[in-house]
């Protein structure tokens, strides 16, 4: 079974891109190699992986309106998938062809007050393109540059926790502090091992196994 996935949202500077390389290092190391897919026009992805001296696996540049159309072309035999789409504020129809293909659509979102107020017009954007897909797709919130590491019952993670359960998101229970270790690895190896992404890899596949 292919695990499919998308880093989506409507603004640009969320954190698709590092989410997008880090989980497909996960990936690699728990022994699924996958195809790294750079639907942004930006090319970060895809520079990332020049800047590092390669990427223990392929990744490919395709912002176009068909990624839905072509990704069969280039996935041989892997079974996962990790589309680094672009905002889609700027970029629709892209991003709407890759929330197509991907199976897993995660929303990084940032415990603050105006990044979750902009969470409505993603919903709308959500079941928009579910509405053209054979089956719907998973979706799920992704914590990103939180205060701690770990989920916690007060604070603002726990409260951005609530707010988006209210608003009927699921939100995963792995989230991604804001570390450096993450911020500023652009352009550089990628050590996965014992971080969060590794909890969100697995979180993921267990999602996919219906778990």
């Amino acid at each position: 079974m292919l695990l499919s996935c998308a880093f989506v949202n409507l603004k640009p500077g969320v954190g698709k891109t590092t989410s997008a390389v880090w989980l497909a290092h996960a990936l690699y190391e728990l022994g699924l190699p996958p195809l790294l897919v750079d639907s942004d026009p930006a090319g970060s992805a895809l520079r990332w992986s020049e800047l590092a001296g390669g990427f223990p696996f392929p990744v490919i540049s395709l912002p176009v309106g068909d990624v839905h159309r072509r990704i069969d072309d280039f996935l041989g035999g892997r079974q996962a998938v990790v589309l680094d789409a672009p905002q889609l504020e700027d970029h629709a129809r892209v991003a709407r062809s890759v929330m197509r293909h991907a199976d897993e659509w995660i929303v990084p979102v940032t415990p603050a007050p105006i990044e979750l107020d902009r969470m409505a017009p993603i919903q709308t954007e959500m079941s928009d393109v579910q509405s053209l897909r054979a089956e719907p797709a998973r979706t799920a919130v992704l914590l990103n540059r939180t205060n701690r590491p770990d989920t916690t019952r007060t604070g603002p993670d726990a409260d951005a926790r609530e707010v988006l359960a209210e608003r009927g998101f699921d939100v995963l229970d792995t989230q991604i502090a804001r570390l450096d270790l993450y911020s500023q690895s652009f352009g550089g190896p990628v050590r996965v091992q014992k971080t969060a992404y590794m909890d969100l890899a697995n979180e993921l596949l267990k999602r996919q196994e219906g778990v």
